[in-house]
Parts: structure tokens; C-alpha cells; sequence
């Protein structure tokens, strides 16, 4: 990407990001060129493609993918303050803007501005204005349904005008990443969300938020023109997106949250900011632009050269969680030895960097990236440094991809629900591996037929299950394997059987991780896959039987002219020098320096 036009791919249409993906970035790599330009320049060259409103089919059995039907699902859901009707559309006027609120019994916040909220249902000033809120029993320790019910049947009497939905499913405040109550969207009339606050809100910040809700959404989430009442709200310090005063973040326990704050910068700051919104444990997360030369930047001003990064201020609940653990998450969505570039973007503002304001936090960044260094062979050059200075993005910056579900994101959404493999109890299969002498040895599929098949969903990630299992395909350029080339072999993440070695490993420019060859034919097996209209064979283990990707005739001539596309997530990386006490002690040998 370039830096006169680096926003040319985020602004595509969903048929373009379509065409894209299934020219050569997805259905686990198609067939594309060798070289790194040709992946690139295909890419661009769809920029230019017509826009549509098709589905976008290109992404397989992903979570990435935000719904947009939030106001029919709002209406679909039960209602339960007596006299207001059975569900959401008796109390959602479709031809009206919606305030929601979101929050929870245990919150006494919450609890303390439900008459607050039920007077602006009857305020004049809000009748052009569904007010409604949202609790979703079985969630952040919220009460079981049906407990919920009978205890807000005890208290609705006293907020008979109030309407309250009930998510049991707590598919809404899944989809915005909401971790805290109480908090607050505004959607425009046809359910568009237009802004998002973890927080309590003021009656002017809801005055300010209603006033926007009136504005066209098309021109708002273009991000080509920001419209004057917009520009108003942004500018209106009663609507600063989270500047919190001690008691409105509360814990599951009613009590204040313990927050702490660290700045990521990863690429585009859409898919940092959504997918950190999703991490257990953090309470908010807002984009802006950090450490740069330029006082109260614009977003034109930072594509122009002033030296920000696009950088998201993630606010976490440290008796949840640590900066360590926020780390973990944050360092496999990016590719850390990636200078100035991360996914389709390109520029100094799309650099990596860890930016902190606690000088104490800087002996676990280092230890972090030390961590990560060991897994690569190319220099990290992900910043560490103090934050310098941080301002808040335009407004249609802010939780855009719930705003807009089909934008642009070279994040895996998906992997926030996952804790990262060294925080969980996933033991390395390699390590219940007997030794043996022998390469043939270690080949015999019989030792790797021990794994419990039933047992899958709790040894895997949601994502290795995903692929391995049904087939799926993780993004390109997500996984950390695809950018990795230190020596090593890559065993099925299922059952440890060795499927590629290092050696073999090249950089295709796909998205995907590459191989030339396998470490044995006999350890892959091979059939036609007819799926998505198009022609390709698709290669799985030999014990596992584990969906690991595709093979094309388009790899490089001069080693056998094949390309072996394998999905990062189906694959788990053994290092050369524990490969011995791994139980893989005669492969070493064919690892080449």
C-alpha cells in the first residue's frame, strides 16, 4: 500500500474483498504467483472493481465477521417489563434512532441510573429517540435466565416504562466486545451502529449521541467526509470517548475496576481494536494516534507524514489480567519482524510498537519480545518506547468493523477467544513422545495414534479445531508460522505426527505458510475438492487425518515445482534444539543450517 492512498483496500466493497480473497488469498490459498509483488499486485489491481452489497462468501466458517441485523435482533428478543409488550419491537420504533443501554444487577451504577434512564424514555428532548436496555443473563456473571427474570419482576415496578430485553445469548454484547457496565451504543434507523461507550454516559453525552444518530451513516462510515453534526460530536468534550472517573468501570463483583493501560500499535488500527475489545480481561480499547511530530493530528495528516502510528490505548482489568497476557495476544496477531507493513499496509503509520506510560512495564515488553525473538530468525523491530503523546481518531475510526461488518481487518478476530497456547493447559504433544533411533522410527504412524479424538475440542484452540477438523481457513497473513523460518520440523498440531521440515519452508507471498515438499510422502494424503466451483487438491495428515490446506503446481521450479499451502493453525512448530527431547531425536540430521 501506499502512503498517498493507504486506506485504497479498507474501503472496499464486500464483493471486492470477495474477488480478492478468492483470486489467490483464501479458500487455504489459491492459486497464485511465487513472487511477493504478484501476490501484492493482484490485490491491488481489485481495488478498482465494482462495488456491491453480495455477500462476502469468501470467508470460510470464519467469527471475524460482525452481524449487522442488530436492530432485528434487538426486536426479536424477549421484553420483560410488564405492559411494554412480549419483545423488542413493541418498544423499537424502526423509523427512530436507538439508545441502548447495556447492563447488569450486580452493577450499582447500573442499578443507580435506571431511573435516569427510564425519565429520558419520557423526556421530550429524546422523542425522537427509542431508549432501551439490554441485560443478557448467563453473562459476566449476570444471573441464569430464569433466576434474572424473577428477580427483575421483584424491582420493575418501580420502572414501569423502562423497557428491558433480555440476551440470553449475549450475541449483542459479544458482537461489540462489551465487558463492562453499564455501557451504551447509539444506532442510526436502520440499526447502523454509530458510536460505542464503555461507560457510563451523561445526559448531555446522550443528547450529543442522539443529535448524531440523525446524520446520514452512509457518509459516516464512508470515512470520506465527516458530516457537521459529527464533527460536533467529536468536538464536544462531553462525549470524549472514555476519559473515566473512578466508579464507572465496575467488576463483575460491583466493585471499581482496577484498570491499567497500554498502547498497541499492529497495522490498522480496525482489527487491533476490535480484536482486543474481545480479549478476556480488557475493559475498552480505543484507536488514536500515538508518538508522533504533530500536535492533534488529523487522520490526513498522519497518511501525510506525521510520524504517528496507528495505535489503540487498551484499557485492561488487572486483577483479571496482566501486560504480559495482553502481549501473548497482541504478538501473534502481528508479524513482529515486519517493518512498517503489517496484513495489505504499508507506511511508517502502520508500524508496530509497544508504547507504555508506567516505566515498570517496560521490563515485561522486553521480556515479551525477547520471548518472541527466539522464534524468528529475522530481527524483531517492534517498538519499545515510552508513550510520547496519543490523540483520539475521527470518530468513524472508532469501533468501525461493528459499524461496518464486512471492512477491511488483517486481524483474526476469532483468536481472542482462544487464550494463547503458553497461558493454557494445552501440553505439547511432542513432549508423551517415547524416544527412538531411527528416521523410520519416527515416521511409523503408529506412534502418534494415541491422541483422543473426542477429546479435541478442549486440546485445540477454537481455530485449530476449526481447520483441522471442519475444514476451515484461517486468514492470510494471520499466522505467526507464515513469516517463521527458523530450523525446526512442523508436526499436526492433532497428534504430533512430523508432516514438513524447515528446510522446505519458503515465502510464497500467499498469506498462507509454504512448502515445497513434505517430509515424507507417506505422512500426507491427498484428494480432489471440487468446493467453491473450483478445482484443487487438498491434502490432510496420515493419522490425524487433519485438514491442513492445499497443494498447487506453482511452487518453485528449480525444487520440485509444488506448493504445499498448509493453514498455520493446523501445524505446530517444533524448534531444532528441543526436537531430541521432543521424541524427534533422528530428524535433526535433515535439518539444514
Amino acid at each position: 500500500m501506499s502512503d498517498k492512498n493507504p486506506r485504497w483496500l479498507k474501503n472496499v466493497s464486500t464483493a471486492t474483498m470477495t474477488t480478492v480473497l478468492s483470486a489467490g488469498l483464501l479458500l487455504a490459498c489459491g492459486q497464485v504467483s511465487n513472487a511477493e509483488n504478484g501476490a501484492n499486485n493482484s490485490v491491488k489491481n481489485s481495488a478498482s472493481m465494482t462495488n456491491s452489497n453480495s455477500q462476502n462468501s469468501g470467508v470460510i466458517r470464519s467469527r471475524d465477521m460482525l452481524p449487522s441485523d442488530m436492530l432485528g435482533q434487538m426486536q426479536a428478543l424477549p421484553q420483560l417489563t410488564k405492559g411494554l409488550g412480549n419483545n423488542g419491537a413493541t418498544v423499537i420504533d424502526p423509523n427512530k434512532p436507538t439508545l441502548i443501554k447495556f447492563w447488569a444487577s450486580w452493577c450499582p451504577l447500573c442499578l443507580g441510573t435506571l431511573e435516569e434512564t427510564e425519565q429520558w424514555r419520557t423526556d421530550p428532548k429524546f422523542a425522537g429517540l427509542n431508549v432501551v436496555t439490554v441485560a443478557s443473563p448467563g453473562h459476566l456473571n449476570e444471573k441464569a435466565k430464569g433466576e434474572f427474570a424473577s428477580w427483575y419482576a421483584g424491582i420493575q415496578a418501580d420502572y414501569h416504562k423502562l423497557p428491558v430485553l433480555a440476551d440470553a445469548e449475549g450475541t449483542l454484547i459479544t458482537t461489540l466486545g462489551v465487558q463492562v457496565y453499564p455501557s451504551w451504543a447509539i444506532l442510526d434507523k436502520q440499526g447502523n451502529l454509530v458510536h460505542l461507550v464503555k461507560g457510563n454516559i451523561s445526559s448531555e453525552q446522550a443528547y450529543a449521541l442522539a443529535a448524531n444518530a440523525e446524520n446520514d451513516f452512509a457518509e459516516l462510515k464512508s470515512g470520506q467526509a465527516k458530516p457537521t453534526q459529527a464533527q460536533a460530536l467529536e468536538n464536544n468534550p462531553n462525549i470524549e470517548t472514555i476519559k473515566q472517573k473512578d466508579g464507572v468501570y465496575y467488576n463483575d463483583k460491583g466493585m471499581p475496576i482496577n484498570t491499567r493501560t497500554i498502547y498497541l500499535a499492529g497495522g490498522c488500527f480496525w482489527g487491533v481494536e476490535a480484536y482486543m475489545e474481545r480479549v478476556n480481561g480488557v475493559v475498552d480499547a480505543v484507536s488514536g494516534y500515538a508518538n508522533g511530530d504533530t500536535a492533534k493530528p488529523s487522520y490526513e495528516d498522519v497518511i501525510r507524514g506525521s510520524g504517528h502510528a496507528e495505535t489503540v490505548k487498551v484499557t485492561y482489568d488487572a486483577d483479571k489480567t496482566d501486560l504480559d497476557t495482553i502481549l501473548k495476544y497482541y504478538l501473534r496477531v502481528i508479524d513482529p519482524t515486519s517493518l512498517n507493513k503489517q496484513g495489505n499496509d504499508r507506511g511508517v503509520q502502520y508500524r508496530s510498537g509497544v508504547y507504555y506510560t508506567d516505566k515498570e512495564d517496560k521490563a515485561v515488553i522486553d521480556a515479551a519480545l525477547k520471548r518472541v525473538q527466539s522464534k524468528y530468525n529475522k530481527p524483531i523491530v517492534v517498538e519499545n518506547a515510552p508513550l510520547d503523546n496519543f490523540y483520539l481518531a475521527e470518530m468513524y475510526h472508532q469501533d468501525y468493523l461493528a459499524k461496518n461488518p464486512n471492512g477491511y481487518c488483517h486481524v483474526d478476530l476469532s483468536l481472542a477467544d482462544d487464550k494463547p497456547e503458553d497461558t493454557g493447559n494445552k501440553q505439547s504433544r511432542a513432549t508423551r513422545l517415547a524416544p527412538v533411533s531411527t528416521i523410520a522410527e519416527t515416521l511409523d504412524p503408529k506412534r502418534y495414534s494415541g491422541f483422543n479424538k473426542n477429546a479435541l475440542k478442549s486440546t485445540l484452540t477454537k481455530e485449530q479445531y476449526n481447520i483441522t477438523q471442519d475444514a476451515g481457513t484461517e486468514r492470510a497473513f494471520s499466522h505467526e508460522y507464515d513469516n517463521l523460518f527458523a530450523p525446526g520440523i512442523y508436526v499436526d498440531v492433532v497428534s504430533g505426527e512430523p508432516l514438513f521440515l524447515s528446510t522446505d519452508k519458503y515465502q510464497s507471498g500467499c498469506g498462507w505458510p509454504s512448502f515445497t515438499k513434505p517430509i515424507d510422502k507417506q505422512v500426507i494424503t491427498e484428494r480432489d475438492d471440487l468446493s467453491y466451483n473450483m478445482v484443487r487438491t487438498e491434502v490432510r495428515s496420515r493419522v490425524a487425518d487433519s485438514h491442513l490446506g492445499h497443494v498447487f503446481p506453482d511452487g518453485p521450479k528449480d525444487r520440485g515445482g509444488l506448493r504445499y499451502c498448509v493453514n498455520g493453525g493446523a501445524l505446530q512448530f517444533i524448534p531444532v534444539s528441543v526436537m531430541p527431547q521432543s521424541g524427534y531425536a533422528p530428524l535433526v540430521k535433515l535439518i539444514k543450517s
